[in-house]
């Protein structure tokens, strides 16, 4: 029997990447899996994959910095399965536009705590009376390697995803006596699609220029799955406001 057997994940950005991975590894450990994505060809062909193999799974188009969208998904979760028990806010990422405070296009600030922080946001904000209806839960969030080190040149997305770490610690300490877990992954570099189409081609060690190289080599998308899964799991059952870096050193 899996770790995650009986219970119902949602996972935000499900549909490629690292939340694709997660997707996969949660069902493979018997979760029902809420597919919410917003690209709809991705989302429901991870969902046909799960379905594939054994598992069951749900992909809702989801648009996680819309209000409606995001209420929408948790009421087809809770609809179909009876109820939620993981919410797993994936969703998010940088973008070549981003760069020091004084450089970076206001647009581009505003997208990152649009997508990142208030997608983050609103779907613990629909979710946690879903959590709490089903007894308690699991809340994993994401920030990132780059949020917890002093890392130039990417301050639109540091300030959404170090936003992340201190409101995971705050719900956390919040929502503990509601048997609600919460805690965070900060990925360091992650060899998803959208970043191997980043890589330099004249030097594929630094997936991303300037980032310095980790010390057992960069992560694939299931290394970080993996770590979701012990944080969705009773494994972790003592684990609470922690922010678990599954950067290969870098932060170090």
């Amino acid at each position: 029997m899996g770790r995650l057997a009986g219970k119902i994940a949602l996972i935000t950005g499900s549909g490629t990447g690292i939340g694709r991975a997660a997707a996969l590894r949660f069902a493979n450990e018997g979760a029902r899996v809420v597919i919410s994505e917003i690209n709809e060809a991705a989302g429901a062909a991870v969902a046909d994959e799960i379905a594939g193999e054994g598992g069951e799974a749900l992909f809702v188009r989801t648009d996680v910095t819309d209000e409606s969208s995001v209420e929408a998904s948790i009421r087809a979760a809770t609809q179909r399965f009876g109820q939620l028990d993981i919410l797993y806010n994936n969703a998010g990422g940088s973008t070549t536009s981003d760069g020091p405070v004084a450089d970076a296009p206001i647009e581009e600030f505003w997208r990152a705590i649009r997508l990142d922080l208030y997608g983050t946001w609103l779907n613990c904000r629909f979710g946690i009376p879903a959590l709490r209806a089903a007894g308690g839960g699991v809340i994993i969030n994401t920030t990132s390697a780059v949020a917890l080190t002093g890392t130039p040149g990417v301050d639109c997305y540091t300030a959404a995803k170090g936003a992340i770490a201190s409101l995971t610690r705050s719900m956390a300490l919040e929502y503990a006596k509601e048997n609600i877990r919460v805690n965070a992954i900060a990925p360091g570099g992650t060899l998803s699609d959208r970043i191997r189409s980043r890589m330099d081609p004249n030097n594929p060690e630094v997936p991303v220029p300037g980032i310095r190289p980790h010390l057992f080599g960069f992560a694939e998308p299931d290394d970080i799955a993996r770590a979701a899964v012990y944080l969705a799991s009773d494994d972790s059952r003592k684990v609470c406001g922690h922010i678990l870096s599954v950067d290969s050193g870098w932060t170090a």
